[in-house]
């Protein structure tokens, strides 16, 4: 049976109307609240988290490289420490005494 009170069909298309209205007005906030949220974190100089996984993965690459490195420069120091041992020995011999000064006599 259709209603032959236009009252009620006017109402009704009314609040879908404002419902439509309070949505849109709601996802317009939350819109203007994000892009706030994102000027405010830009201003604090925060990173986003592509940028900080390129630097970790940069410095873990740095650190593994550097480790190679000083495992490499241990091994060289190591093969010539044998070679310079006899050289350091030498240096290290005792050295002849210094003459002793001679001995000043007091004047009376």
């Amino acid at each position: 049976m259709q209603s032959e009170n236009r009252f009620f069909d006017d109402l009704a298309k009314m609040v879908n109307g404002i419902a439509g209205t309070v949505a849109g007005a709601g996802r317009e906030a939350e819109a203007a609240m994000r892009d706030r949220a994102k000027e405010f974190v830009g201003r604090m100089d925060f990173v986003s988290r592509e940028e900080f996984e390129a630097v970790k993965q940069m410095a873990a690459t740095a650190r593994a490289e550097a480790e190679a490195l000083k495992a490499r420069l241990d091994k060289l120091e190591g093969a010539n420490k044998p070679a310079a041992a006899p050289k350091a020995a030498a240096k290290t011999a005792p050295a002849k005494p210094a003459a002793k000064p001679a001995a000043r006599k007091p004047k009376s």
